[in-house]
């Protein structure tokens, strides 16, 4: 599992990375802190869940490069450069400019592939998310995001993005978000399976991964019309196109993957390609970027 921690600035960053390490000492025999991939499979064979501390927002990072060093050292290892407003490394995809990263942005990005920090391009405006793929040395990642030839959104990537990162090595997870994959209630499992064979198509089979952005348990479990959409319609921009509901029923559930290997199966995927969608692919670019 990958969490997103709060990334305000890098004090609220610190002290959520010591809240996780306390919690990860509290529940040893349920949580196990992912820093390399090994993790990863010790959870599977030990029974418990891997946990993959990250940032959806660069802004932890403030104007100091060695806050990076400090970020890792303390359990680090997912920084989306941007989220969908323009921060010191770059614009976000509802920013209106669309400008490239910045000098720092270029030198975070390098000190992050040095570290062992993946790149998250999910929420980068184009520009940002093209130098994101061509500077980096290491393989970044789209962990969450869809297919703007299926659904025109600001928040998708278009076909020569999804190209690019596939030929860098990195990997693109589709989430499960109703609201971003298609454009009104009716939006279902069939739309999700479409942003999936579309990546397949575009990327190749062993750079499709999945995601879901949101919590375990669903949606409609833990949220309600006041606390989730009428925040956001606050804070997102128009062109976001936030909806309630936001969820596609059958990937509300915290059985959803193994729905989706049911639903891959029955369109053709083969076994070996179900089990890298499910998680072969990105225990493969975790080797890479955090190390075996």
């Amino acid at each position: 599992v990958h969490t997103s921690l709060a990334n305000r600035n890098f004090a609220v960053g610190q002290r959520e990375l010591k809240r996780w390490r306390e919690l990860f000492a509290r529940h040893a025999d349920r949580l196990i802190e992912c820093r390399r991939a090994a993790d990863i499979e010790r959870a599977k064979r030990e029974g418990k869940l891997a946990v993959i501390l990250g940032f959806q927002n660069a802004t932890v990072i403030e104007d100091e490069l060695d806050n990076l060093d400090r970020l890792h050292a303390l359990g680090a290892r997912v920084i989306q450069l941007t989220y969908n407003e323009r921060n010191l490394l770059g614009d976000g995809c509802t920013e209106r400019t669309n400008a490239g990263l910045s000098d720092f942005g270029i030198a975070c990005l390098e000190r992050m592939n040095e570290l062992g920090i993946a790149v998250d391009l999910s929420h980068c405006g184009e520009a940002t998310t093209a130098d994101g793929i061509a500077f980096s040395k290491k393989p970044p990642a789209f962990t969450h995001t869809m297919c703007k030839a299926i659904y025109d959104h600001v928040r998708a990537k278009p076909d020569r993005l999804l190209r690019a990162l596939a030929d860098k090595g990195g990997v693109t997870g589709i989430l499960a978000l109703g609201y971003l994959l298609g454009p009104g209630p009716q939006t279902s499992l069939e739309d999700f399976l479409r942003h999936i064979d579309h990546a397949v198509k575009v990327c190749g089979i062993d750079h499709v991964g999945l995601a879901s952005d949101f919590s375990i348990r669903g949606i409609q479990a833990t949220a309600t019309r006041e606390s989730w959409y009428l925040p956001r319609l606050r804070v997102f921009k128009p062109s976001y196109r936030v909806r309630w509901p936001p969820w596609i029923a059958e990937l509300d559930r915290p059985e959803r993957f193994r729905t989706l290997a049911h639903a891959l199966a029955r369109r053709g995927y083969k076994a070996p390609e179900i089990e890298k969608i499910l998680g072969l692919n990105w225990l493969r670019y975790f080797r890479e970027v955090f190390g075996s």
